[in-house]
């Protein structure tokens, strides 16, 4: 025993796995009562927020401030404008970033936090909508609200059942509703979400174009049709992807010799001084469109487990090549 009265038993796998399993458990339970409570309030928050003609402002303390802070970013990110304001802040100065014109999300587990009941006339005073995220729908911030959606839990996570689990759990997830919501009534593409994330892994996912990357003029393998194997080999190993295209005069493609189809040459026995690449190439390679998305042609290439593709435009003239290498340095893959 400790002097406190606690037992000092360092607890066993077993009962730690079973109270990680319990938290889980009471989260997700949390998180799926939310659906049957989702009425015509939430489409009005969705209708007031689409509508707004300034921005989405999202204001919390404490740990409802952690999670409103993360609600903002994930509204920002996918075509909803928004910042998040701390409720403390906002009576020391910050209220002045809030119009008339902006809608307000304010989070509150309990509904009465006095920094955040503190601003709610000050709010209504410049004329900013109020939607409240809330665990009780009879608090001060509930019957403010235009619209007030309930985020209560039964009870929270763990065995005290004090600390903010099962309700942050449950007010951020309802706040990614909104988000996904409005992204969806908005037709919020890929493609503006990568211009949001230009920066990240996802960005270069869904910006990287075949284009970017593929090899082009003097460095871009190429032999005329009736080549030598000994000039294709020459060509292969100038320009280092491990492959030459072979092409007719117009620059249509006529098919493509890779370090593989090198290898089978040897194995025939045919001799590379005086073979010509138009007997052993691959006449249907693999190719790609220069606008199409580089992790379009990662996937493409591991299903037919090849290491390079060639690119080539509408009337399939030769435009470009590239390799797993070249998709690695753009940080695609």
């Amino acid at each position: 025993m400790s002097f406190d009265g606690r037992s000092t038993a360092e607890p066993t796998p077993e009962a730690l796995l079973a109270l990680a399993k319990d938290v889980l458990v009471n989260e997700a339970t949390a998180v799926r009562a939310l659906a049957d409570r989702l009425d015509a309030r939430f489409v009005e928050a969705v209708r007031i927020i689409r509508t707004c003609t300034g921005r989405i402002v999202v204001t919390g303390i404490g740990k409802s401030g952690h999670v409103a802070r993360k609600i903002a970013s994930t509204l920002a990110s996918t075509g909803t404008p928004a910042f998040f304001v701390h409720s403390a802040e906002a009576s020391h100065g910050d209220l002045g970033m809030i119009t008339s014109r902006d809608v307000v999300i304010a989070l509150s587990n309990s509904g009465e936090s006095p920094e955040l009941v503190a601003i709610l006339p000050l709010l209504k005073r410049r004329g900013a909508s109020l939607i409240a995220i809330a665990g009780n729908m009879r608090s001060t911030l509930a019957r403010e609200a235009d619209v007030a959606l309930d985020a209560g839990v039964e009870k929270e996570a763990g065995p005290l059942g004090l600390a903010p689990t099962s309700s942050t759990t449950a007010a951020m997830a309802l706040g990614d509703a909104l988000a996904l919501a409005l992204l969806d009534a908005r037709s919020f593409s890929a493609d503006d979400f990568a211009r949001a994330h230009p920066g990240g892994s996802l960005g270069r996912k869904l910006l990287v174009r075949v284009s970017d990357i593929m090899h082009v003029g003097n460095d871009l393998p190429r032999v005329a049709a009736n080549a030598t194997l000994r000039d294709a080999l020459l060509e292969m190993s100038g320009k280092r992807l491990g492959m030459t295209a072979v092409v007719n005069g117009d620059e249509t493609l006529a098919g493509v010799y890779t370090d593989g189809d090198l290898r089978r040459t040897l194995e025939k026995g045919i001799d590379v001084r005086t073979g010509t690449v138009a007997e052993v190439m691959n006449r249907s390679p693999h190719t790609i469109k220069p606008d199409r998305l580089a992790a379009e042609a990662v996937q493409y290439m591991e299903n037919y487990r090849i290491n390079g593709l060639l690119v080539v435009d509408d009337a399939a003239r030769l435009v470009g090549a590239f390799n797993m290498h070249d998709l690695f340095r753009a940080g695609v893959v």
